[in-house]
């Protein structure tokens, strides 16, 4: 009985472990991505609005 590394990944303790960690790690990955996205566009669309809000003050002056 040939032990392959797909079974050693999922029907030994250690290798179930691993494949915790490894699903854990991609989402955590994916978390932070989207959560920092979020905030860059978040950010840009204040900051567009506060330029337009600075131009507009200065073009009615």
């Amino acid at each position: 009985m040939e032990n392959t590394p797909l079974q050693a990944l999922f029907t030994s303790d250690i290798g179930l472990l691993s494949l915790f960690t490894i699903l854990f790690i991609l989402g955590m990955a994916a978390y932070i991505f989207f959560y920092v996205r979020r905030k860059v566009i978040e950010e840009t669309a204040a900051h567009a609005k506060s330029i337009d809000k600075n131009t507009q003050k200065q073009s009615s002056l």
